[in-house]
């Protein structure tokens, strides 16, 4: 019999409803809007804070009373051999399937407006995520300003669009090399820098780049952003209603559908094209030095790697993706404002990166889905979804502290390790 200590149990969960209910108080217990005259006016809510205490009370309690029945037995000894086996067939198999719906969405839903738009946001995110996960999770460099990289890849394409005339497709290099540019800005001065004092620049410098964006109107028009962005072309043919429009070359009636369709196929070979380059550049040696600075930097010194080098080339390629990124984001809103890059994009997308597993590629794309489709899904629920959707975050730090998929497999090792083992020692021995 399990030595469960009541006390100890209803203590720790006696806390945890006294830190939610001084948590909760001022934002579900007490209500305030303001009304007419400006007079404030507040309401209470007393009945739906005691139920999320009771229910923080109760999940205290069944949460400690199964980390101690799981803790002696362990949590893979619970999983029965035939679920292990399924567990292991799906995960195989499952980024194939995710692919394979990914390109079947715009046939599937192709008269369904909102999930394609939903569906291009997620890529976007996806690929966002992607790109941040070279810095934060092969290279273990803590940045919390990547949406500074979004904003000049977005504002690049857009003046250059715009003054100059270029296409989406001559625009689009141009947008990510000038990202990696300014990425390599920020990594010089923060070569030295790791953890805590390495984030608080990276912020430093997202929020220096909002700022310049806001209060320099002759160049990037301020608050009021840039209008009539540029669409691409599909190889030079436009996708409007003019005779020179695609529907129109090839026969087909005109439908706005068709712009959002060629959106979606465009963002969606750019994600792959981030996944592709990111899988290459890992088996490179630079993709093992940056996780060999992800687990130890002064292990990496010692071992003769440039930490200059690496630091630089990590801040560049995950900036690149980032421009990328915020070039298509900017032709296919046709608009772009400063509103557009706050904090809060690049807390979003590390968000994706942490939850889904640092390092991997799959559990960051599951990660974009389930957050973005998430906060779609609990829109309805106005002032609580935020409120759910925390509480599903932490539940799943709890049980899964490195992510969906969370598991770092080495990119290099020895297959016959025991064959050249054996070698040695006789070599040894002889």
């Amino acid at each position: 019999m399990l030595d469960t200590k009541p006390a100890f149990i209803l203590k720790k969960a006696s806390l945890s409803a006294l830190v939610a209910l001084v948590l909760f108080s001022l934002m579900i217990g007490l209500r305030t809007e303001a009304g007419p005259e400006g007079k404030l006016i507040y309401w209470t809510r007393f009945g739906d804070l005691a139920t999320i205490v009771a229910i923080v009370f109760g999940g205290s309690i069944v949460i400690e009373l199964l980390r101690q029945w799981i803790g002696p037995v362990g949590a893979a000894a619970l999983v029965p051999a035939w679920l292990q086996k399924l567990m292991d067939f799906v995960g195989r198999w499952l980024g194939p399937a995710l692919l394979g719906f990914a390109i079947l969405v715009p046939v599937i839903f192709y008269d369904q407006r909102y999930i394609l738009d939903l569906a291009i946001l997620v890529l976007t995110y996806v690929m966002l995520g992607w790109g941040l996960n070279v810095v934060v999770g092969l290279a273990g460099l803590l940045d919390l300003g990547y949406v500074a990289f979004y904003a000049v890849g977005a504002y690049s394409y857009a003046l250059l669009a715009t003054t100059f005339g270029l296409s989406f497709w001559i625009c689009l290099p141009l947008a990510g090399i000038l990202a990696a540019f300014w990425g390599v800005l920020l990594g010089f001065p923060v070569l030295r820098l790791r953890g805590d004092y390495l984030a608080i620049v990276t912020l430093a410098f997202g929020e220096i780049i909002r700022l310049v964006l806001i209060n320099w109107q002759d160049f990037t028009g301020g608050p009021n952003g840039i209008s009539g962005i540029p669409r691409p072309s599909f190889f030079g043919i436009p996708l409007t209603a003019d005779e020179d429009g695609f529907a129109a070359r090839f026969g087909l009636e005109f439908s706005p559908t068709h712009r959002v369709v060629f959106l979606f196929y465009v963002i969606l070979a750019m994600a792959l094209l981030t996944n592709w380059v990111t899988i290459r550049l890992r088996r490179l040696p630079i993709g093992r030095a940056w996780e060999a600075l992800r687990e130890d930097e002064v292990a990496c010194r010692a071992l003769g790697i440039n930490i200059t080098a690496t630091k630089l080339t990590a801040f560049a390629t995950g900036a690149m993706f980032g421009g990328f990124a915020g070039a298509f984001f900017a032709t296919r809103q046709g608009f772009i404002s400063p509103e557009s890059f706050t904090f809060q994009e690049s807390a979003l997308v590390l968000a994706i990166v942490v939850l889904g597993g640092m390092g991997s590629q799959l559990g960051v794309a599951l990660a974009a889905v389930a957050m973005i489709g998430g906060f779609e899904l609990f829109r309805g629920l106005d002032q609580y979804r935020m409120l759910v959707f925390g509480f599903a975050m932490v539940l799943l730090m709890i049980w899964r502290p490195r992510g969906l998929v969370g598991h770092r497999a080495p990119t290099v090792f020895l297959k016959q390790s025991r064959a050249i083992s054996s070698d040695l020692v006789k070599e040894g021995h002889g």
